[in-house]
């Protein structure tokens, strides 16, 4: 199992490109949301997918399972109205109230293949029914080597269809060097 304190404090961090994906960024630009949709941003890491969630006027929290990056993210993006930062695990934790989106960047390829299903039955418990998930996946072999770890379309397509209409699915505008590794998906959850 990885220790993501550790990885934070040893600057062992490569997915942390010190701002949000360029997919999500273009997506925000011309999405069509309930302005009081709150969202959750899980595996939030520095917070840089949250904070823009939060300005582009979402109420947002980031949750991550390393104290030491939240503490990052909170110094860096405290002043943010709509931002909250929380300590969790999105596999094990519950929510007290489910969320109405939420928003996938780098957690399911962090997560050991052998748990995907409970990520995906834990994706029900913070989702609300008919709220929205919009991911961004990698797409590369599974080699059993990772994190992060290889997923296929076919794969990410079977795993969330059963609970979720695909909406969308297209190749986002990406970091440098991640050309042909990312998929962008928008579900809703079936009622």
């Amino acid at each position: 199992m990885t220790d993501w304190e550790k990885r934070y404090a040893d600057k062992d961090t490569p997915w942390d490109k010190g701002e949000p994906a360029p997919g999500l960024t273009d997506w925000l630009k011309n999405q069509t949301l309930d302005p009081d949709a709150r969202v959750l941003v899980p595996g939030c890491g520095k917070g840089h997918d949250a904070a823009v969630w939060a300005k582009a006027g979402f109420e947002t929290t980031g949750m991550d399972l390393s104290d030491l990056a939240l503490s990052e993210a909170l110094a860096k993006y405290d002043a943010l109205p709509n931002l909250a930062f929380s300590p969790g695990n999105f596999l094990e934790d519950k929510p007290q109230e489910p969320y109405d989106l939420v928003f996938e960047h780098t957690l399911y390829c962090a997560i050991n293949p052998e748990r995907r299903d409970e990520y995906a039955k834990s994706l029900l418990n913070w989702l609300a029914p008919g709220g929205h998930f919009l991911a961004i996946h990698f797409v590369f072999p599974l080699t059993g080597e990772g994190p992060p770890f290889g997923a296929g379309e076919n794969e990410i397509l079977n795993r969330f269809s059963t609970d979720f209409e695909l909406i969308k699915q297209w190749k986002p505008r990406h970091f440098e060097g991640r050309e042909d590794e990312e998929l962008m998906f928008l579900w809703q959850r079936k009622s």
